[in-house]
C-alpha cells in the first residue's frame, strides 16, 4: 500500500505542490488528483477514460475491481464471507457536456446539451472527442448585429464537412475546455468537479481507513451516467450486495446572487443531507460521529428527492438505506465549479468514521 504522500502525488506540475494536513496528521494533494480526474472527459454516456482515471487509483486500494458493460467503475474491500453487512460507497464518474447532433454542409457542427448549463456557453472553446480531439469554438454572432441569446449551439472547427468526415460522427461528446485552477491555497476551480469532488473524497477515506478494522465490508462504485438520469447507479446498485449506502456528491454552494437558506457555505465542512427520502438511521448516526470527532458539517434538508444517485440506489432489489454526502460547489455545471478542498477532507474523515470498527 502507498503512503498517502506517494499517492497522491501525480505528476500535474502547473498546481503549486501546497497539500493540506489532516488531523490525522496525513499528507494530502487533494488539488493534484483533481488535475488527474478532472482533466479526463466521460461526457454522461462516454465515460469509458474517465472510468480509467478512476480505475486506476482505485486499483491502488483494492485488487477487486474493475469496469463493467456500464462504464461503472467498482470494487471491493474487505471479505464479503463473514457475514458482515455491506456498505456501499458511490459517486457518479460522468460529467456534463454537449453531444454532436449534426454537421451542416460548410462543416458547421450542431450540438445539444448534456446537462450543461446553456447560458455559459456563447464563445467558449471545446474539444470534440470523435476519431480524434478536434478543438472548436462557440459560434457568437457580435452583440453590434445580434441582441437576442443563442437559440442554436454551433461550432466552429475550422475544418469543412470534408475534412471533419470521419473524424467526427454524430453522436460524439464535446467538453468544454477548462483546466484545473487555484484560487486560493484551499479553493480550486474547475469542470467536471461534479462529481469527481466526491470520486477524491471516497479514495481519501479509502486512504484514512489503510489499516484500520472495518465495520462493513464495502463496495465502491463510480457509476455512470448520472447527469442523465441515474442509469449507471441503479445497476452499480444492484451488482454491489449493499445492505446500507452512503452518497457522495456536491450540491449548492452560497453566491451572492442566492438564498443563503438554500444553501451550504464552502469551507464549513460536508452537507449532511436530510429527506423523507433518506434514512434517519443513518442520518443520526453520521450527525453523532461528526460531533464525537469534531468533524465540520452542515445540515442540508430537503422535502422530497434528493436530485442524487440516492434516489435510485434506496429503491433497488429490496431497498438500500441511503444517506447523502455532499460537497458544498459554486457555479455547478459550468466549466468553473469551485470547492473548497477542506470540504472535500471533511466528507472523507466522515466516510472513514462510519466505516471504521
Amino acid at each position: 500500500m502507498l503512503t498517502t504522500k506517494e499517492f497522491f502525488y501525480i505528476i500535474y506540475t502547473d498546481i503549486p505542490n501546497t497539500g493540506i494536513i489532516t488531523t490525522e496528521g496525513i499528507f494530502v494533494d487533494i488539488k493534484k488528483v483533481a488535475a488527474q480526474l478532472c482533466s479526463a472527459d466521460g461526457v454522461s454516456g462516454d465515460e469509458s477514460s474517465a472510468s480509467a482515471a478512476a480505475l486506476s487509483l482505485l486499483s491502488r486500494y483494492t485488487d477487486d475491481c474493475g469496469i463493467d458493460k456500464f462504464y461503472n467503475v467498482f470494487g471491493k474491500i474487505g471479505n464479503f464471507s463473514d457475514n458482515k453487512p455491506v456498505l456501499l460507497l458511490d459517486a457518479h464518474i460522468d460529467r456534463v457536456g454537449l453531444i454532436v447532433s449534426y454537421i451542416d454542409d460548410e462543416g458547421f457542427i450542431k450540438a445539444s446539451p448534456c446537462g450543461i448549463d446553456e447560458r455559459i456557453l456563447s464563445a467558449q472553446t471545446v474539444t470534440v472527442h470523435g476519431a480524434k480531439k478536434i478543438k472548436g469554438v462557440i459560434s457568437t454572432f457580435p452583440p453590434h448585429v445580434k441582441k437576442e441569446g443563442m437559440k442554436d449551439i454551433i461550432i466552429d472547427t475550422g475544418y469543412s464537412k470534408a475534412q471533419l468526415d470521419g473524424a467526427v460522427s454524430l453522436g460524439d461528446r464535446i467538453t468544454v475546455d477548462a483546466p484545473v485552477s487555484q484560487l486560493t491555497d484551499d479553493i480550486i476551480t474547475a469542470s467536471a468537479l461534479d462529481d469527481r469532488a466526491g470520486v477524491i473524497s471516497i479514495l481519501y477515506a479509502l486512504e484514512l481507513l489503510s489499516g484500520r478494522k472495518l465495520k462493513y465490508d464495502i463496495a465502491v462504485t463510480f457509476s455512470s451516467q448520472e447527469e442523465t438520469g441515474e442509469a449507471g447507479a441503479k445497476i452499480a446498485a444492484y451488482n454491489s450486495g449493499a445492505d446500507l449506502a452512503l452518497e457522495m456528491d456536491v450540491s449548492f454552494a452560497y453566491t451572492p446572487d442566492a438564498k443563503r437558506f438554500q444553501c451550504g457555505e464552502m469551507g464549513k465542512g460536508v452537507m449532511k443531507g436530510v429527506a423523507p427520502s433518506l434514512d434517519r438511521k443513518m442520518s443520526d448516526t453520521l450527525i453523532n460521529i461528526a460531533k464525537e470527532k469534531q468533524i465540520p458539517y452542515q445540515l442540508e434538508v430537503m422535502n422530497g428527492r434528493t436530485g442524487t444517485n440516492a434516489d435510485s440506489i434506496s429503491v433497488t432489489k429490496g431497498g438500500i438505506p441511503s444517506c447523502t454526502l455532499s460537497i458544498p460547489l459554486k457555479y455547478m455545471h459550468t466549466p468553473t465549479e469551485a470547492v473548497d478542498i477542506r470540504d472535500i477532507e471533511a466528507t472523507a474523515r466522515l466516510i472513514a468514521e462510519f466505516a471504521a470498527e
